[in-house]
């Protein structure tokens, strides 16, 4: 489900086309000359070029292909993204070389990441292509913050949890939930109550996600499976594919759950499917639902907050999309709005035996 473009009437999102093959940029152009509310207004074969025509035509959003010559797509966008932020839509190969820079693109600040069809540009891809142009290109755009290194965070720049108390903390995610969880999970401390993360990914890219996490966050990081039993200082990534994660509780043990099944909200992995897995035992559960298109995760976070969950949703001023966090919140389900930089100690206070289950809302 995609959000409805803001456009005045008769207006266009204006488009770059950045590649350095002509054959995939006229592909590309009358790809999108067959949507009524997307305008080419340029091309460019590499990076340089491209830094022109930003300056000439202002374009609302550019497509950027990873491999080019002279400057590679990556460090083009970190370049975009530090000097003039613009969104930008990224085009990656599903090679495990693509999935590591699409990973890395997402994190810099790309609105979003296609993968190129081996078999061509047909009109379901370029339709596809369309909508993210389109919502790209008339979206609040958000440059997440930087590491300020490359290794791991550190005690001091985290929250902290003291003495847990159980609980367990589901989290949804979609267009913008890469950088949003990163900066999210670099500020929970080594001993973080358990997290499980279902974040809209092609499965492709999900082994690089967990990697660059693993890299880069003080906890262990890896991808959910069957039958896994949830441990603290452990994140949990769903992998998606043609399965949902699912969480079920076995005496004092939360166990991870994979089910096949048709998408839910159009997605693999669902959040709704996270969050309704726990409605049975709510009031162990601090649900999390940050930016992304559409509103999938709303009718979880609803049923898990008259459950007695502990509900948090990222507010709008920092989301890329403020879709699934408004759809949440205008339902209800939201107990508590917050920036990315102030989520880690609220999970952490919910999270925390010590903390008085009524001031933490203060």
């Amino acid at each position: 489900m995609s959000e409805r473009p803001n456009l005045e009437v008769g207006a266009k999102c204006r488009v770059l086309l950045v590649d350095d093959s002509p054959a995939i940029r006229q592909m590309l152009r009358l790809g999108l000359a067959k949507h009524p509310h997307i305008e080419v207004v340029g091309e460019a074969e590499d990076a340089y070029v491209a830094r022109e025509r930003i300056k000439q035509l202002n374009p609302d959003v550019i497509t950027l292909d990873v491999e080019m010559p002279r400057m590679n797509g990556l460090d083009f966008l970190e370049r975009i993204m530090r000097l003039r932020p613009m969104p930008v839509v990224m085009l990656s190969s599903v090679t495990n070389q693509g999935s590591v820079a699409a990973v890395r693109a997402l994190s810099l600040g790309a609105f979003d990441v296609q993968v190129k069809p081996s078999d061509g540009f047909d009109d379901r891809f370029m339709t596809r292509l369309a909508e993210r142009l389109l919502t790209a290109g008339t979206s609040k755009l958000r440059v997440p913050g930087r590491l300020r290194n490359t290794g791991k965070t550190t005690a001091n720049t985290t929250a902290r949890l003291n003495a847990w108390n159980g609980k367990i903390v589901l989290m949804g995610a979609s267009t913008g939930g890469v950088a949003a969880i990163e900066s999210v999970l670099r500020r929970l401390p080594s001993n973080t109550p358990p997290v499980v993360i279902a974040q809209h990914m092609p499965a492709s890219f999900l082994s690089s996600f967990v990697e660059r996490l693993s890299q880069r966050m003080a906890m262990n990081v890896q991808v959910a499976s069957d039958g896994v039993a949830l441990q603290q200082g452990t994140v949990y990534l769903a992998p998606g594919g043609m399965t949902h994660t699912t969480i079920r509780r076995d005496g004092s043990q939360f166990i991870c759950q994979e089910r096949t099944g048709p998408k839910i909200n159009g997605h693999h992995p669902s959040v709704d499917a996270l969050f309704l897995s726990a409605v049975d035992f709510a009031e162990h559960v601090i649900g999390v639902i940050l930016t992304g298109l559409g509103r999938d995760g709303a009718d979880g976070l609803t049923q898990l907050k008259c459950g007695g969950a502990q509900t948090i949703g990222q507010d709008e001023a920092s989301c890329v999309v403020y879709g699934m966090p408004r759809a949440a919140f205008e339902a209800g389900a939201v107990g508590i709005q917050l920036p990315l930089e102030r989520m880690a100690s609220k999970i952490c206070s919910f999270a925390d035996r010590g903390q008085d289950p009524i001031k933490v809302f203060e």
